[in-house]
């Protein structure tokens, strides 16, 4: 197979390839998806046969992506994923949690949407300088 592109397409290919392989083997431990890393790992290597040679380094005849790559800004977008899906998930788990502790229909999606946005402007507001957690 033959992919033609660009130098700023294999670019962000490159990074498209880092954040899929950190959202599904960072927090894996030892128990990675090696094929991914694999892939990441082949497509690296294309680097410096394309001009790229500061965005890769080797460790013991591995093509690994470079310090420079790794501090060249890929990493605060990963941060904002995590953030945004952090806020995400804690909004919808809390407004959840206060239905049923009302006693109200968890189907009901518009109340649940009505309370969810509720928890958005709270965190957009104060992020979660407010939450606290209580011993029951």
């Amino acid at each position: 197979m033959t992919i033609d592109l660009t130098e700023k397409e294999f670019r962000r290919l490159l990074d498209l390839v880092y954040v899929g392989d950190w959202i599904l083997n960072s927090a894996r431990g030892d128990d990675r998806f090696e094929d991914y890393d694999m892939l990441q790992e082949k497509l690296f290597a294309l680097c410096p046969k394309v001009g790229m040679r500061s965005l890769v380094e080797t460790w013991q005849g591995h093509f690994l992506p470079s310090r420079a790559y790794e501090e060249g800004g890929i990493h605060e977008a990963i941060a904002d994923y995590e953030d945004a899906v952090f806020f995400d998930i804690l909004a919808e788990e809390l407004a959840r949690r206060d239905m049923e502790g009302e006693g109200v229909d968890a189907d009901d999606e518009t109340e649940l949407m009505n309370r969810i946005e509720e928890y958005y402007e709270e965190f957009e507001q104060h992020g979660i300088d407010n939450l606290t957690v209580e011993d029951n």
